[in-house]
């Protein structure tokens, strides 16, 4: 497809800001009228003009932001300008190693960001793919073959099987012609088009004389005129939609949002005193601003979006196992804040199968178990099982296996089945009855036909066979067979048990037959009267299975589930009852219902409804919405094009990866490799797992940002100033070097670990967390600060009790050698307070001791690089570092130990106040 260099407009005849004209609800003759046109079609040089006024029949596509935009976005955040600031500032005052080595980290989160945007979908474009290449079109009235993004309002289009429609089209002329709209209507069968107009309120999936662009023809033939192209078709319709739908922020980058600018406030400020005690105290100006740097390489978390880039993809490799793959990696995290799932019917919560459930003939009601495309199931009748089927049955399915134009084919072990979904549900259900389909067409060949017309809304086949050489078999509409019965047939009788079925949701198929001796053709009035009633066959798309179980398990964990749908309203409704998504006799909402609802009754609406049908893609855009302003965190799964724009708009998109539209796995950040429902239960556990296991993350490390803040800020306030060549200098614990060695290099060694941690008991038997809920809960922050002031009181105690036992001078080696004391005591504390982290509410002992092989990997790894930050002279070099002896390393570990009591007696404490709590609560 090629694409306008220039905006266009795009649209039928009309002036651009007034009303659609409703084409489904005019005539033929008043459309060609209207456009201009004739049923010949358009000359060339009418379609030239029209070309040149309208623009080609493509959809704009709007501009993807540039690679320098992306890496813009990066860049700008509180916490990396201060680094860049102080990068900036360490190398003016001629400190380049340590600036470099700061000016690296930015580097390198900048790039992890950058990645992880420049690789995000484009969901636009492949909405143009949709849209085919070529069109048969008629031009001075020739069938001539066009380009379709030539075609404009007032062309002439012939369609046949197979075509994929190139426009939004009004019908002129059809037979037999229908058109696969599941992507736009979410229906699970084909829809019957036909010429004659409709209701100009009618729905989408309602308007059955027209044929829309992007959509495919399944049956028959049918000449109609273009009354739309590009941006005015619905395909265009919804890619204005999608434009629309904001790309929201995810509870957990909106957190880590506003603790980076906590944290940057908190710096600039602590930067600024300690720069000011600095002089105060007589440091030189340059000496104080390199120790305000140093607070602020100390205070920020560097390793911070490593650790929560590497634990959301280790999310996301989970995730895939489990048959869900993330386009977008916060989106991980987000299913674990889920509140409510809006989910599409077709193909996500059912099979998209049709399957024969009920039958009825004169003797009464029948059933038929099993599900979908296979030949298992079993006949009962009065809830007992019937080893053979009744011959009022067997007559019944037999007319269903004649009077159908489905086939059925064994694949690889199981059933395949070609042709229009209704007609193979019949051939299955035969099946079921121990009919053969081939044998039965074989014993009664047919000898003529009338294809099913939307028009006469039936279907009749001539047969050889039958006690009078002939059998003539008529299926379809319950009312359109019944009017061509004899007059024994009680058709109130009949009408009640169609509504009895259609209450239930089924979609009802009414059989008869007559014998027609003699007969080698069919003639129009051979199907007019003198039918004898078969019964009644009833289907429906069932739910799938183990979707129920998971509407449960969704109910469990505090998860809402609401049914948004293309479908009918009956349909739609008994299926949300056989989920448990209502009660009975609670009614569902449909389009309509919607449209004429201002926003305060849409929020009541969608409050106390958890099912809706007959929606348009906007109706489910502001549904979502509606959620949102709420404070709901949305989930949103579909499969089709009308999908698309709700599942950018939601919180997370979830998208079916088998019968999904290439549309709507663009649009979405999380495709489903299963089509399962129930892979969102398993999604929903992962992401919460993912947050828990980011909170301790967050709870290992920010204790040793503070602590080393708190470091730097004891020793700037008290500590001596040191007298070398005559230049006093301020004595610091660490270097700002070494200090990103315990950020960058211990932290997120001991960190990543985390990430692996098993689900916190009850992870799926507990309400979502609200929105809102701060990452730095009271927890963490309490947590942070008695840590924080054991690692400072450690590592300060034994930096000076070293200094002083080399002299107390300000000898280098002594210098680095207390500098590496310090270090070291910092690096003990980590590695004892991350078995302290392993669990947020229980003791170390619940999870297990080995259940997490990661956290011995990790620890051996830091022991590893520890032993050459001492020892190995190039490291010792970058990073002021200084060799140490056993017994030295003896004392550190033996300081660093001192968490362990001090923090499990803090655990122990907050477990009997929550134990306490409950006790209180239950009395």
């Amino acid at each position: 497809m090629q694409e306008p260099t220039q905006p266009r407009k795009q649209a039928g005849l009309r002036a651009p800001d007034a009303p659609p004209v409703p084409w489904h609800a005019l005539l033929p003759e008043a459309v060609l009228e209207r456009l201009s046109s004739t049923p010949q079609g358009l000359t060339e040089a009418a379609a030239r003009e029209r070309l040149a006024r309208h623009g080609p029949n493509v959809l704009e596509r709007s501009r993807p932001d540039s690679a320098w935009r992306l890496l813009w976005r990066q860049i700008d955040s509180p916490l990396i300008w201060v680094l860049i600031a102080s990068a900036g500032l360490a190398i003016l005052l001629g400190k380049v190693t340590d600036g470099l080595v700061v000016a690296a980290v930015v580097v390198l989160n900048t790039l992890i960001g950058f990645v992880q945007e420049y690789r995000a979908g484009r969901a636009i474009e492949a909405l143009n793919h949709m849209v085919p290449e070529t069109a048969q079109v008629l031009r001075d009235g020739h069938p001539v073959t066009r380009p379709a993004a030539e075609l404009v309002p007032g062309d002439v289009v012939q369609l046949a099987s197979g075509d994929r429609v190139p426009a939004d089209l009004r019908l002129l002329r059809s037979r037999n012609f229908q058109v696969e709209e599941a992507a736009l209507t979410g229906e699970s069968v084909p829809s019957s088009k036909h010429v004659a107009a409709v209701a100009e309120d009618s729905e989408l999936g309602d308007r059955a004389s027209l044929a829309f662009g992007g959509t495919l023809v399944t049956s028959g033939t049918s000449t109609a005129v273009v009354v739309a192209t590009g941006g005015a078709t619905e395909l265009g319709r919804i890619s204005h939609l999608m434009q629309q739908a904001a790309d929201l922020s995810t509870p957990l980058t909106r957190e880590l949002a506003r603790l980076g600018r906590l944290i940057s406030a908190g710096i600039v400020v602590l930067s600024a005193v300690l720069l000011g005690v600095g002089m105060v105290r007589g440091y030189a100006f340059s000496d104080a601003v390199l120790v305000a740097i140093t607070l602020a390489v100390a205070a920020i978390p560097e390793g911070l979006p490593a650790i929560v880039t590497i634990a959301l993809a280790i999310g996301v490799q989970r995730m895939a196992s489990r048959r869900a793959v993330i386009r977008k990696l916060p989106a991980v995290e987000t299913l674990g804040s889920t509140t409510v799932i809006c989910t599409d019917k077709t193909g996500t919560l059912t099979r998209n199968e049709m399957t024969v459930q009920a039958l009825w003939t004169w003797r009464g009601h029948y059933t038929l178990t099993g599900v979908g495309h296979s030949p298992l199931g079993e006949l009962f009748r009065a809830g007992r099982a019937l080893d053979v089927a009744p011959d009022d049955v067997r007559a019944l399915l037999v007319a269903g296996v004649l009077c159908n134009e489905a086939d059925l084919q064994p694949r690889e072990g199981r059933w395949g089945m070609t042709g229009d979904p209704t007609e193979g549900a019949l051939l299955f259900a035969a099946k079921k009855a121990d009919l053969g389909v081939m044998e039965l067409r074989e014993r009664n060949p047919r000898l003529d036909a009338i294809p099913f017309e939307s028009e006469h809304q039936y279907m009749a086949t001539l047969h050889a066979g039958g006690p009078e050489g002939r059998e003539l078999v008529l299926k379809g509409a319950p009312e359109v067979v019944l009017r061509r019965c004899g007059p024994a047939v009680d058709r109130d009788a009949v009408l009640v048990e169609v509504e009895r079925m259609a209450r239930q949701g089924l979609r009802v198929l009414a059989f008869a037959r007559k014998g027609l001796p003699g007969a080698e053709a069919l003639r129009p009035q051979d199907v007019e009267a003198g039918f004898t009633l078969l019964g009644l066959q009833g289907m429906i798309d069932p739910p799938r299975e183990e979707a129920v179980a998971s509407v449960k398990a969704c109910h469990a964990a505090g998860i809402r589930v609401k049914m948004m749908t293309g479908d009918h309203p009956g349909t739609a409704e008994a299926i949300g009852l056989q989920l448990g998504l209502q009660d009975p006799g609670q009614p569902g909402l449909t389009g309509a219902h919607l449209s004429g609802m201002s926003d305060a009754e849409l929020a009541v609406a969608v409050k106390d409804t958890n099912v809706f049908a007959r929606l348009a893609p906007e109706h489910k855009l502001r549904l979502v919405r509606a959620l949102q302003t709420q404070r709901h965190v949305v989930a949103m799964t579909g499969d089709g094009v009308n999908d698309a724009p709700a599942l950018k708009q939601a919180d997370i998109g979830v998208a079916m990866g088998i019968t999904g539209t290439a549309v709507s796995r663009e649009a979405a950040d999380l495709v489903l490799t299963d089509d399962n429902f129930a892979t969102i239960v398993a999604a929903v556990e992962e992401g919460r797992r993912v947050y828990d296991n980011l909170v301790k993350s967050l709870a290992f490390v920010l204790p040793t940002n503070l602590g080393l803040a708190l470091i730097l800020m004891l020793g700037v306030t008290f500590f001596p100033l040191q007298e070398a060549g005559g230049v006093r200098e301020p004595l610091l614990a660490m270097r700002p070097t070494q200090l990103l060695w315990i950020n960058l290099v211990a932290t997120v060694t001991l960190a990543l670990p985390l990430a692996f941690e098993a689900k916190e008991r009850h992870v799926m038997r507990r309400p979502p967390r609200a929105p809102d809920t701060p990452v730095l809960s009271r927890f963490v922050v309490m947590r942070t600060g008695l840590v924080a002031l054991l690692m400072a009181a450690g590592a300060i105690g034994l930096f000076l009790w070293e200094f002083t036992r080399q002299g107390g001078t300000p000898n280098p080696l002594a210098l680095a050698e207390a500098r590496t004391m310090a270090v070291n005591t910092v690096v003990s504390f980590q590695i004892f307070y991350l078995w302290l982290c392993r669990t947020l509410t229980g003791s170390s002992r619940e999870v297990g001791f080995a259940s997490n092989p990661t956290v011995f990997v990790g620890v051996a790894a830091l022991v590893l690089l520890q032993a050459a930050f001492m020892y190995v002279p190039f490291l010792q070099r970058l990073f002021g570092s200084a060799p140490l002896s056993l017994a030295d390393i003896a004392r550190s570990v033996l300081v660093g130990a001192c968490v362990l009591p001090v923090v499990g007696l803090e655990k122990w404490l907050r477990s009997r106040r929550r134990e306490a709590g409950r006790s209180v609560s239950a009395t």
